[in-house]
């Protein structure tokens, strides 16, 4: 499988990965999901990407392939959603990390995203902050932002994240055009999500 180094990170990923979305669906059985993991990592596939909100997905991640933590890029998102804590907060923040960490069963997370945060909080509330710290302390490599248009713009335009993601339209590619560019000048790591 063809590998790409993600921005300016030592990362070097798959060019295809594994969107964990599908698999949070707990009507799919647990043998099914086993499968799919392993089969894609067999198959050369290294980026897994999941989230808080894909329901399940992070603990059946943790569940199914947390022994071959050496073999995967992980990423994950975070930001709202905890109960007891502020949608958009450091708190959040620290605690969204601190949880993954736990369900997906590693002792880090390679990239950790800001999920679709609007961006006039991106830079307030000390979100920015609590992802520093958590690449700091080890719990993660890169802070990274998953969103898309003048959310994504803004993010870009600070200059914080080393990598982002967006989705990848057939029917909209408004930003292959005019945001791409400005996160590849950056050296910002590009992940695309393939959306209908």
């Amino acid at each position: 499988m063809l590998k790409r180094r993600l921005g300016k990170s030592s990362i070097e990923v798959s060019v295809l990965g594994f969107g964990a979305g599908q698999i949070g669906d707990i009507a799919i059985e647990d043998s099914k999901v086993e499968h799919i993991l392993n089969s894609a990592l067999d198959n050369g596939i290294d980026l897994i990407d999941t989230a808080r909100g894909y329901y399940s997905s992070e603990e059946r991640i943790g569940k199914f392939i947390s022994h071959r933590r050496d073999e995967f890029i992980l990423s994950t998102k975070v930001g709202y959603g905890i109960e007891g804590y502020q949608d958009w907060s450091y708190e959040i923040i620290e605690a969204g990390i601190n949880e993954a960490l736990r369900i997906l069963k590693t002792d880090y997370i390679d990239i950790v995203f800001l999920h679709s945060c609007p961006s006039d909080v991106i830079t307030s509330n000390g979100l920015m902050d609590a992802m520093d710290n958590a690449v700091e302390s080890g719990k993660i490599k890169i802070a990274g932002y998953s969103g898309e248009n003048e959310d994504l713009k803004f993010a870009i335009d600070t200059n914080r994240f080393g990598c982002i993601q967006t989705s990848i339209n057939l029917f909209d590619q408004r930003g292959i055009n005019s945001l791409l560019p400005a996160a590849i000048d950056n050296n910002i790591g590009i992940i695309g999500r393939r959306t209908l």
